[in-house]
């Protein structure tokens, strides 16, 4: 089956966020393809290596704060 990429994206950056830690630390356990891309639209820093989490920028944060309202009905301050 095919999946708008860019849906699964937002939905993958709206969990990082959702359950983050320290700040914007997020556990990075989601598709290697995705990561990647979040990473090249500058969301979160470079996935690869061996730790196993990542930090989401900013900017990452403030979309996937959006993102998961949107989604999960998380209000916009929470994190």
């Amino acid at each position: 089956m095919n999946y708008n990429q860019s849906s699964i994206d937002e939905a993958v950056l709206a969990l990082l966020t959702a359950f983050s830690f320290d700040g914007g630390r997020a556990w990075k356990g989601f598709d290697f393809d995705v990561m990647n891309r979040l990473h090249a639209q500058g969301l979160i820093d470079d996935p690869k290596g061996k730790t196993k989490s990542v930090w989401l920028t900013r900017q990452g944060l403030e979309l996937g704060r959006k993102n998961a309202e949107k989604l999960f009905g998380v209000p916009s301050n929470a994190g």
